[in-house]
């Protein structure tokens, strides 16, 4: 049985610099346990210090059970929101490389790794809160209407409470609508996005630091995102997310950290009888 509850904040001192004062919460996340057996990417150590929200690998496209472990631990630890991150069964493509699975296959594929990890972190006393696709199948979560409704009601057979983190766009409204699970709206800080609002997958560059805290600073306080062309298209974004491979992406982090105030991603949804 899970109990009612709302959802501690941790809120920092120190709001923002300069003369300007959020007018919302938003959640940072980033993926961990990016790796296994001697493969890792240290950094993301370091990186739990500057979020809200942390997708943990389940072991198909990265992480083993040792790493899987330490970032469960170190997400106790620093309070943070815990969530699977799910992919294809492709460790040595690490996930960005399509599979062809049936929609059996695909809720097989979606409840093992959830399982997987809600029964690890149970161990130590900790539930996850949300689901994020990874790679591959994040691209075709955000692009498939059919397919993203599969994951989407792979979770809910899971268990209902948790919610679906994927780009914000007209397919994950139409999911949420469809099913009533609840999304977190994803915007990702340093990926060019195209000017109908489609992320730009074929470009490997990341946008400059100074354009990623300007999206940041223009979502936080007009709910706006600046596209190819130059126009600015309205978001209704609850999550943003950093990339752990970008070279620069703790400073820009730390910079980022000093415009808002960093929550969980259903902050905002949290009423006396759970998250709705």
């Amino acid at each position: 049985m899970r109990y009612n509850y709302i959802r501690v904040v941790r809120i920092k001192n120190s709001l923002c610099k300069g003369d300007y004062m959020p007018t919302k919460h938003i959640d940072f996340n980033i993926d961990a346990a990016q790796g296994f057996g001697v493969y890792k990417n240290d950094i993301e150590t370091t990186l739990l210090d500057y979020v809200s929200s942390v997708n943990i690998s389940c072991g198909f496209h990265a992480g083993d059970p040792l790493l899987i472990k330490e970032y469960l631990l170190k997400c106790k630890e620093k309070n943070l929101t815990i969530g699977a991150h799910i992919g294809f069964n492709d460790i040595s493509g690490l996930g960005y490389r399509p599979l062809d699975l049936s929609d059996d296959e695909l809720e097989a594929v979606v409840l093992y790794q959830v399982g997987a990890l809600s029964s690890f972190a149970k161990s130590y006393g900790l539930v996850i809160d949300h689901v994020r696709p990874h790679g591959a199948m994040y691209k075709l979560a955000a692009e498939n209407y059919e397919f993203s409704l599969s994951i989407a009601k792979a979770i809910q057979k899971f268990d209902k409470w948790l919610s679906y983190t994927c780009l914000d766009n007209e397919v994950l409204e139409k999911v949420s609508s469809e099913t009533g699970i609840v999304v977190n709206r994803e915007v990702f800080a340093d990926k060019y996005y195209n000017q109908d609002f489609t992320l730009n997958w074929n470009c490997k560059e990341y946008i400059n630091e100074d354009d990623i805290l300007n999206r940041v600073r223009t979502i936080l306080f007009s709910s706006q995102i600046k596209l190819g062309n130059g126009m600015f298209m309205g978001v209704k974004c609850d999550t943003i997310h950093f990339d752990s491979k970008n070279p620069k992406v703790l400073q820009i982090l730390k910079k980022a950290n000093d415009i808002i105030i960093p929550t969980p991603p259903n902050y905002n949804k949290a009423e006396l009888s759970g998250w709705v």
